[in-house]
């Protein structure tokens, strides 16, 4: 299956992708992680990349595009994967979409896990807290979770006018969302 995961930030993508991906035995492939890969392998897009993350900006979509590429062509995705973290543009999904055409490949699903805010919030605050992030705060997490509604109401918009989009509730315990994931990709 090849799968994209998105969510806002505190819905338990990680957590969720990590679990699904094992049990689909696909690769769980998340741009952070990419980014990391490439910067602490001293690649020419690690080097790249880190110039902007260095900068406190925008990693460039032709820059996280082409890391996408590479990694999408690894042995391992060739039967599947679950992308979190990508696309989060308009643009990166045309991009995905081309990638993915070139290899004679489409998307089977994208699930949005979705999340009530003020349980997010109390989420987020929480590991803030736990991980010593000051900077974390209420105003700081609701203003995160407006931006991510502004960016991919798009992406979510597309991808349901494709008949891709399947929205999962994201919230209750580990295994309760996780077997509403699998139901929802009929795994």
């Amino acid at each position: 299956m090849r799968i994209v995961l998105m969510g806002p930030p505190g819905a338990g993508k990680g957590t969720q992708a990590a679990v699904v991906a094992e049990r689909l035995g696909i690769p769980h492939i998340s741009t952070g992680e990419i980014f990391r890969a490439n910067v602490g392998a001293g690649t020419a897009l690690g080097i790249e990349a880190k110039r902007f993350m260095d900068s406190g900006e925008y990693v460039p979509d032709s820059v996280t595009n082409a890391m996408v590429r590479d990694r999408l062509a690894e042995p391992d995705a060739t039967t599947g994967f679950l992308l979190d973290g990508y696309p989060r543009t308009v643009d990166q999904v045309g991009e995905l979409d081309a990638m993915l055409a070139l290899a004679g490949f489409s998307l089977d699903t994208v699930v949005e896990l979705t999340a009530d805010v003020d349980v997010v919030v109390a989420r987020l605050i929480e590991r803030a807290s736990q991980q010593g992030r000051a900077d974390d705060t209420e105003e700081v997490i609701r203003r995160r979770l407006e931006v991510y509604a502004e960016q991919t109401a798009p992406l979510t918009a597309a991808y349901a006018e494709l008949g891709l989009l399947v929205q999962v509730d994201g919230m209750g315990t580990v295994s309760d969302v996780t077997a509403r994931l699998l139901e929802a990709l009929g795994a």
